[in-house]
């Protein structure tokens, strides 16, 4: 968004607050401060806080230097303060500098308070949020069909086995053994999936003998299926499991962890060899527990899971809970479908944290080398999960698994993601506390004095056999993902920019661009914007992998 674009926004209907703010603005000092703002503007829905133009219309540019050089502390504090995760970006209009807070929505269902209230914009004012909106808001919610009474089951209808897990679970997750001799129509009741001595559907669900889950509610089942190839129509194995989900789920992954069917990739590290199956325990349990947390049991469809020798696929009916896309899976703060069922799991440490879930499912796939888990197969009648099986970087798992075997710490599922991104060229989505979480465990390094680029640290590219950078002219990566775009292609800067949004800016462009076009890697032809870039006459026959060895190479020998 420009400067132009900004001030033809309209306040209410755009969603966006105007502040001179020329030297510097209140960051939680009363209602009208950063802290204020983004409360408000996150409970209508999110929006804008600019500052550096003038707040009466028609607005006019005045410049600010509020947050100055701070910018990515303002994202850290924000966040630790509301976890919001706001987005700065700097725009200048003739040397005047206009600060643009870009303000999430707020989760679905949930309000967001700033000491202690819940806040709305009112005209100029930031007041207390009216009853109305408030009760708009918290009706957002889906209804939690797990909560509800099942009419019709009594205690005699819960599987025993599946009743002593429970108990085992939950006495071991709250490190309280005495849990154990408790009386089950008392766990029940504690675990609110019996009320008034009623069972609820979670309690069929996850407890209930399979017999009376066939007569009460028969979509609660797994269907697995195994095929040799991905694009044949028929199974050429089939089951389904009926048992309570406490101990179904144990019966799902056996099914998945066939010898035959989960092979194992050892991987050489020197002296070490790790070992990295077809299929992660963790991260399939995990996608199984999430389906049940979050499907719709109103519709009569099962949870289905189809393996393949590379490829496993999760089903489970109804799409994404309100207020969650792909393009927002990672950050959302949702609530479960049925929460209550997602409760239980928690508290029998089946699942860490409610939430929580998609983010151990990328950071466990990444960490293994392997691409990204992909839900693009999703629509609003299911949710598609699929993860291949092939490591796509030998050498991203071992400078993972390095880390943890020479620090004993395990990396958050946020800094798992950020070291991926990190790779990939991209730190856009990454949250500046995490940048630094990681530069002070000597996983990423600062190459560019702006502190906006980063790359993975050196031994992360001594384990994969390349440099990093190349002298003091090149970072190994950029020239890689410059080189990518123009393979096969005759591109204009602005057309690169788009392409590479995620892992070069325009200014690094135009750094880069003149650089290759001396040490005759790529050329050029036009005047001007009408300027186009291709790749180098020597260089054009050769595959993508040839391309980079080669023009690597030649770098090298010029800078090193």
């Amino acid at each position: 968004m420009t400067v132009q674009e900004l001030i033809h926004l309209r306040e209410s209907e755009d969603k966006v607050e105007f502040k001179q703010a020329k030297t510097q603005y209140a960051y939680n000092s009363g209602r009208k401060s950063v802290l204020g703002y983004v409360s408000a503007i996150a409970n209508e829905g999110g929006g804008y806080l600019v500052f550096g133009i003038k707040e009466a219309s028609p607005h006019e540019v005045c410049g600010s230097q509020a947050f100055e050089g701070k910018e990515g502390k303002l994202e850290q504090d924000v966040y630790r303060d509301l976890k919001v995760r706001i987005k700065t970006e700097t725009l200048f209009d003739n040397e005047k500098r206009v600060l643009v807070i870009k303000i999430p929505s707020r989760p679905v269902g949930k309000v967001l308070y700033f000491e202690d209230v819940p806040l709305m914009r009112v005209g100029e004012s930031l007041t207390r949020m009216s009853d109305e909106m408030y009760h708009s808001i918290i009706q957002e919610q889906e209804p939690d069909f797990s909560a509800t009474i099942c009419e019709g089951p009594t205690f005699e209808d819960l599987d025993k086995k599946a009743v002593e897990t429970m108990k085992i679970l939950y006495a071991d997750k709250q490190k309280n053994p005495s849990f154990l001799q408790i009386r089950d129509e008392r766990m029940l009741s504690d675990l609110q999936l019996a009320i008034n001595g009623k069972l609820t559907y979670a309690a069929l669900i996850l407890l209930g003998k399979s017999d009376t889950i066939d007569r009460y509610l028969p979509q609660s089942r797994i269907i697995w299926e195994y095929r040799n190839t991905e694009t044949q129509i028929h199974y050429d194995r089939r089951q389904t499991i009926t048992e309570p989900f406490i101990t179904g789920i144990d019966s799902a992954w056996n099914l998945i962890d066939q010898p035959t069917l989960n092979l194992n990739h050892p991987i050489q590290a020197g002296l070490v060899v790790y070992n990295i199956y077809d299929f992660n325990r963790e991260v399939v349990r995990e996608s199984i527990l999430n389906s049940y947390a979050h499907r719709d049991y109103t519709l009569t469809s099962d949870v289905v899971i189809k393996q393949y020798p590379q490829m496993i696929e999760i089903i489970n009916p109804g799409g994404f809970p309100k207020g969650v896309s792909i393009d927002n899976i990672l950050t959302v703060s949702s609530t479960p479908r049925n929460k209550l069922i997602a409760d239980v799991l928690e508290k029998t440490g089946l699942v860490e944290r409610s939430g929580q879930g998609v983010d151990k499912i990328y950071s466990e796939t990444l960490a293994e080398g392997k691409q990204k888990p992909d839900y693009t197969r999703t629509n609003p009648y299911q949710v598609t999960l699929r993860i291949r099986t092939q490591i796509a970087d030998e050498s991203f798992a071992v400078f993972i698994r390095q880390y943890r075997n020479r620090t004993n710490h395990i990396l958050s599922a946020e800094q798992v993601i950020a070291l991926s991104e990190i790779r990939n060229g991209n730190i856009i989505n990454i949250h500046f506390e995490t940048i630094e979480q990681l530069k002070q465990a000597g996983l990423v390094k600062n190459v560019e004095r702006s502190g906006l680029k980063y790359i993975l640290s050196d031994d992360y590219f001594r384990i994969a056999n390349k440099p990093s950078k190349i002298g003091e002219q090149y970072i190994a990566g950029d020239v890689e993902h410059i080189l990518l775009s123009l393979q096969g292609n005759k591109k204009r800067i602005s057309d690169m920019e788009q392409d590479l949004s995620d892992s070069l800016t325009r200014n690094q462009l135009k750094n880069l661009l003149p650089k290759l076009l001396k040490d005759e890697i790529i050329t050029s032809e036009g005047q001007g914007r009408g300027t186009s870039y291709s790749i180098a006459s020597k260089y054009v026959h050769l595959n993508s992998d040839q391309m980079l060895v080669s023009v690597i190479s030649d770098l090298k020998k010029k800078y090193e």
